[in-house]
């Protein structure tokens, strides 16, 4: 299955390069600071165009870095 190969590449990306995740974090908390959550729309597609990946990968990349190193974003 080539999208599961995908989000598994891209999940292996982000654990090897935690500064990319911690990025994403800080982009998630300026985020909340506006009271917009880190799985809105908004945000999704923020992180489908900046990485060039679906918005369905991004959806995913984004629970994955709110899980393991951000849980306190919402």
């Amino acid at each position: 299955n080539k999208e599961a190969v995908a989000q598994s590449r891209l999940l292996d990306d982000v654990k090897r390069n935690p500064d990319e995740a911690k990025s994403i974090c800080q982009d998630f908390r300026e985020l909340n600071k506006k009271n917009i959550s880190a799985s809105s729309p908004k945000s999704i597609q923020k992180i489908s165009n900046q990485k060039n990946i679906s918005e369905v990968d991004a959806e995913i990349l984004s629970m994955y870095v709110r899980g393991l190193f951000c849980p306190e974003t919402f």
